[in-house]
């Protein structure tokens, strides 16, 4: 019998392929399942765009090493927006008209998801919001898996009125978020007996406090709610320990330390400020504590302090979306859908997380915490906290093709 040396290539080849896992065999074998996202890992909002694109990279890993899904490894096509609205428009349409994603995570401030949420729903592309916001997207094409109003400020204002007092001073972004949580801080002081002294709106670029702290002191309220976003704000928290007035009216905040903003404060800057999220560095659970050794083992030990909620909001918004593909087997639009709206849970680092699909939003466990020694160390957990902000407006079940963001009336 002649042998050529065709033969024994193909046969070689053949060998090759037995000895290759099937997992492999068949990611190589099939196209790979598209992932896009779309962030600020450059301009003013890197702070929090970095650790989110290095949370998604480690869910991505992670799927990739179990396997991938449906035998399929996950591509990740991601943008960086540089903190410039018009570029989140221009990478919305790239990811679904050249890269043709499967699904998009993105957007960090409320404008940048309302600059993509209208061209990934005309595209038929799925699309998950994973960052704390205002409430009120009704959207069946669109999942939103961070915390609304009323699953913290619900809970963090009885708890620091019965602390501090029922007089509050209310210093908020002045943006679309920071306008409506100024509101929802009223609604729920005033549900409490409390009463608001002022609301001053900020543009994002302020960061001089002087004259404000000065009405502060005037006003003589018995806290200060701060929902100020971003670096140039930041400043304010610095100005307000040097003016010595932390020592003289509390503070309380539904931003700060998002963004790890409570490493960067030093302890005479931020211990005290009470915050709730869904998620602190310092909860005691195998689901945190596996997380942060995978990430340390990927991007670095050194790195660990820089996880924040809204990085880990987007890990467990990409594992969801994993597991639903999984349940549905199948990448297609509406069965991933069906599959996320069937009840379809995941313990993430920060606790269980499941959608509401009248809403299409997250239940969440949230945490109280107080900063102290650069830590957000938790007082107390509240378990499942439904979306009901979201739920007065939205009820996607009935009205399946519903899609706005609602100004809930409060």
């Amino acid at each position: 019998m002649t042998i050529s040396r065709r033969t024994v290539l193909k046969g070689a080849a053949a060998t090759a392929a037995l000895a290759t896992p099937a997992f492999i065999r068949n990611a190589f074998a099939e196209d790979p399942i598209k992932l896009g996202t779309a962030f600020d890992i450059s301009g003013i909002f890197d702070a929090y765009g970095k650790p989110i694109d290095m949370a998604v990279r480690l869910a991505i890993k992670q799927i990739n090493d179990a396997g991938g899904l449906l035998g399929r490894q996950i591509q990740h096509i991601g943008y960086d927006t540089q903190s410039d609205m018009a570029l989140y428009t221009q990478y919305a349409q790239q990811l679904t008209r050249q890269d043709k994603v499967d699904v998009v995570h993105g957007g960090i401030l409320s404008a940048s998801r309302e600059a993509i949420r209208p061209t990934l729903r005309k595209a038929n592309t799925l699309y998950f919001y994973n960052i704390q916001y205002e409430g009120g997207v009704c959207d069946g094409n669109c999942y939103c898996t961070g915390v609304t109003p009323a699953q913290t400020t619900e809970v963090q204002i009885p708890y620091t009125m019965e602390k501090w007092g029922k007089k509050v001073y209310i210093l908020a972004a002045d943006y679309n978020y920071g306008q409506l949580m100024a509101r929802w801080i009223q609604k729920y002081f005033k549900d409490n007996g409390g009463e608001t002294v002022a609301v001053e709106f900020f543009p994002l670029d302020v960061a001089d406090f002087g004259s404000t702290i000065t009405k502060i002191q005037t006003a003589a309220p018995d806290m200060v709610y701060s929902a100020l976003v971003g670096g140039a704000h930041l400043s304010f928290y610095r100005q307000w320990a040097a003016a010595g007035m932390k020592s003289r009216i509390p503070l309380a905040s539904t931003t700060v330390g998002v963004g790890s903003e409570h490493l960067v404060l030093t302890p005479d800057e931020g211990d005290g400020i009470i915050v709730c999220y869904n998620y602190s560095p310092e909860l005691d659970t195998p689901a945190n504590k596996a997380f942060t050794t995978a990430w340390g083992e990927m991007h670095g030990a050194e790195t660990i302090p820089n996880i924040h909620e809204l990085a880990v909001s987007n890990y467990q918004g990409v594992m969801l979306w994993a597991e639903a593909v999984k349940a549905a087997g199948s990448v297609e639009h509406d069965k991933v859908k069906a599959a996320l709206d069937g009840g379809l849970a995941y313990e993430g680092p920060a606790g269980m997380v499941t959608i509401d699909p009248k809403t299409h939003h997250a239940t969440l466990d949230v945490h109280l915490m107080e900063m102290k020694g650069q830590k957000l160390n938790v007082i107390k957990s509240f378990g499942a906290r439904q979306p009901i902000d979201t739920q007065l407006v939205c009820d996607l079940v009935a009205n399946p093709d519903d899609n706005q963001q609602y100004e809930i009336k409060i």
